[in-house]
């Protein structure tokens, strides 16, 4: 009983951090990938090898299969509190907001703005890349000027140049300072 309730806590321990180094690798940041797999494999292995100890346990394999599954949530919980990397959002709205696109340049988010053509009308394309950690403020000030607005993001691979690097790092401590102060 007590080395079920241990290949349990030690399973909640190495999924949530297999998971974040699962992420890690595929956001290309492989040097903190690495150092986190060196911690996921000594967890590992100590799990497993209370598993292999007594095969004829059946509980321990219980504990391992349920500690897994709860240790898949927990990471998901964990990658989505993290919000590693970034996200790019299109915005269609029906009409020019210029009161939109001021305000989430204001907040420090990049905007790029095209006309386009609609099944029944020109409509108007807010193109916008953000840190994933925001992308919830960038929707809830979307939705506040355009409830109607039709939104989908997705993460980029890889971007180079433009806006977002510095600009938006700068445009945001402006605008929290301005806050602060207000």
């Amino acid at each position: 009983m007590v080395s079920a309730l241990i290949i349990l806590i030690v399973q909640l321990l190495y999924v949530p951090i297999l998971t974040v180094r699962t992420i890690m690798m595929v956001k290309g940041m492989k040097e903190k990938a690495a150092a986190v797999g060196i911690l996921e494999g000594a967890v590992y292995v100590v799990a497993l090898g209370l598993v292999f100890a007594d095969l004829s346990n059946y509980l321990n394999m219980i504990a391992y299969a349920v500690g897994f599954g709860v240790g898949l949530y927990i990471g998901a919980i964990i990658e989505e509190k993290l919000a590693i990397g970034y996200v790019t959002l299109e915005v269609n709205i029906m009409n020019r907001n210029d009161k939109l696109v001021h305000r989430l340049r204001e907040v420090g988010f990049s905007v790029s703005t095209s006309e386009v053509e609609g099944m029944n009308s020109i409509r108007y394309l807010l193109a916008c890349t953000a840190r994933r950690d925001r992308e919830k403020e960038f929707i809830k000030i979307v939705s506040e000027y355009e409830p109607s607005a039709f939104i989908v993001s997705f993460e980029p691979r890889n971007f180079k140049g433009g806006y977002i690097t510095k600009a938006m790092k700068s445009r945001r401590e402006k605008f929290l300072k301005k806050s602060k102060q207000s």
